[in-house]
């Protein structure tokens, strides 16, 4: 990766200054995923096993995910054009909230249906329940994502997510308060049904926080032949191209859905043509958050972004 500096009449730092700054971002690329998910598997281990208040816990990795990403954007960026400005801040500042707030009081009574069905203890041991509880919590998120593209509806509810023209952990949370209950509570109760302990939903929507900030991190982060397996960031770029032949990759946690039914369009080195929506004007800008709420009951009967 070239480094450029730039000067006030200083001296340009010496050779082993530049050699260090390499290194330290090389190697940041690398432990950058492994730490978060080192983080969540702590995290998890240390809650369930101390009986420590599941949601609030939930709530602060959330949190201090999200403040790890947007401090490796800035020390690790992948197209440093992407960085919000304070303006674009303030806007994803409250759709966070507005999501947080609405996306929660929205969701109770799934919670209270989940509560009332998700077992204490499964009928396995947890090593045991994660890797089904993953498969399939992965498996519902990605037929609602896809859904969200081809049903015309939803599409409205879901393309306020795709205005934005970059993509970064800030507009990760542009979303339609709507649109994320319909997503969150549909795995959530795919969970429970399936008859999967609380602990194993649990981890789950950790792991979930996890990809979700990950893959639309603004981080120069490559995994390899991890893609067959993993989402990342360089699949969800790519989702959110304005070009809709390579605008695949539904998957936000494995990317196994993507290549079972023909939607995974990665490739080493793929870079996305442009960010946002095939048809800008289809969706008020990201600012005018009124607007956005109220678009999928405004919006002209068949606007869609994409087909497939």
């Amino acid at each position: 990766m070239e480094i450029s500096y730039e000067y006030d009449g200083r001296s340009a730092p010496s050779a082993p200054t530049v050699r260090a700054v390499t290194t330290a971002r090389i190697v940041g690329r690398v432990v950058a995923y492994p730490i978060l998910i080192g983080a969540m598997i702590v995290v998890s281990v240390v809650a369930l096993r101390h009986g420590w208040n599941l949601g609030a816990v939930n709530f602060v990795f959330l949190i201090g995910t999200l403040t790890y990403f947007a401090i490796l954007e800035r020390l690790i960026p992948y197209e440093p054009n992407w960085h919000p400005n304070l303006r674009e801040w303030r806007w994803y500042g409250i759709y966070f909230l507005l999501t947080m707030l609405g996306g929660g009081l929205a969701q109770l009574p799934i919670m209270a249906v989940v509560g009332a069905i998700a077992m204490p203890q499964g009928h396995f041991p947890l090593w045991a329940e994660l890797p089904l509880a993953v498969l399939l919590g992965s498996l519902a998120s990605y037929v609602m994502h896809r859904l969200g593209h081809t049903n015309a509806w939803l599409w409205r509810l879901h393309g306020v997510h795709h205005v934005p023209d970059k993509v970064n952990v800030g507009n990760n949370g542009v979303n339609h308060i709507f649109d994320i209950v319909l997503a969150q509570g549909t795995v959530q109760l795919a969970l429970a049904l399936a008859g999967f302990s609380e602990p194993s939903v649990f981890v789950v929507g950790l792991f979930v926080i996890v990809q979700g900030y990950f893959i639309h991190a603004n981080i120069d982060v490559r995994i390899g032949w991890l893609n067959y397996v993993l989402t990342s960031p360089e699949q969800h770029r790519l989702h959110h191209s304005t070009n809709l032949a390579e605008a695949g990759n539904f998957g936000s946690d494995l990317s196994i859905w993507d290549q079972l039914f023909g939607s995974f369009t990665w490739r080493s080195g793929r870079r996305p043509m442009a960010i946002g929506l095939h048809n800008p004007a289809s969706f008020p800008p990201t600012g005018d958050v009124v607007a956005s709420l109220l678009h999928p009951w405004r919006a002209r009967p068949g606007v869609r972004r994409r087909t497939g």
